[in-house]
């Protein structure tokens, strides 16, 4: 199947470049262009891409807002495209700002073709995808935190915590190994359960949470203080994963 994918960059140069590396793959078609967050809005919901490329950086309307708006209010059924923030700027207020308007990955511009390609494949199978320099740092970031947060989020057990009342404890469990960065594959193998069984649990607890993605709900279980210092540690004594 053909990934379509929509380039937003406010530079002609690099989006001629992303464009010839994009479309020298055979399972991959760029399908449009944008010069800033409000074309890459209006365009998106005209070609219906699945995954949007966006820089953050753009006059006017900026990736952030962009991706903002594109989720937030897609018109067609169905949902809407996934976003891959492409930036120049390697700075955890982007990474935060990105995930929290609803990005499924964000990485650097000085990343390796091949790197952007298998970001653009796993994006659009609707899991996330950091930048290998950003996603260390945004790790340690959470588990340097007594309760789990990031600076500025609520304290656990608020509104963030409330949310999480709408899972089962099997979902809680799920969405624990989420939040750690596991795979489908690797929670397959942790819990013993088949691939499809897994990414439905996934689609589930986005669904009743009211989630875009997996990232979304890393944040939220970490604002909500699910990866406390107890959790941090990614087996129990006897080997089987921690319950919250």
């Amino acid at each position: 199947m053909t990934i379509r994918v929509l380039l937003a960059d406010d530079q002609e140069m690099v989006r001629d470049a992303l464009r010839a590396v994009i479309d020298r793959r055979p399972d991959f078609s760029v399908v449009g262009t944008a010069a800033d967050g409000a074309e890459a809005v209006a365009r998106a919901r005209e070609l219906r891409p699945d995954v949007v490329v966006m820089d953050v950086r753009m006059p006017g309307t900026n990736g952030i807002e962009a991706t903002r708006r594109l989720l937030a209010d897609w018109p067609h059924p169905g949902p809407p495209p996934r976003v891959l923030v492409l930036t120049t700027f390697d700075l955890d207020a982007y990474v935060h700002a990105a995930l929290r308007a609803g990005a499924c990955g964000f990485l650097l511009k000085n990343s390796p073709p091949d790197q952007l390609a298998h970001a653009l494949r796993v994006v659009a199978d609707g899991e996330a995808m950091l930048a290998p320099s950003v996603t260390q740092r945004l790790i340690g970031a959470f588990t340097a935190l007594p309760a789990g947060l990031l600076p500025g989020a609520p304290a656990p057990s608020t509104a963030a915590g409330r949310r999480l009342d709408a899972l089962t404890a099997r979902e809680l469990e799920v969405l624990l190994l989420v939040a750690r960065g596991r795979s489908n594959l690797q929670i397959a193998e942790d819990l013993g359960l088949s691939q499809p069984t897994v990414k439905s649990r996934v689609n589930r607890i986005l669904t009743r949470l009211g989630l875009e993605n997996r990232v979304q709900a890393a944040l939220l279980a970490h604002e909500a203080g699910l990866l406390g210092p107890a959790a941090a540690r990614p087996h129990g004594a006897d080997g089987a994963p921690d319950r919250p």
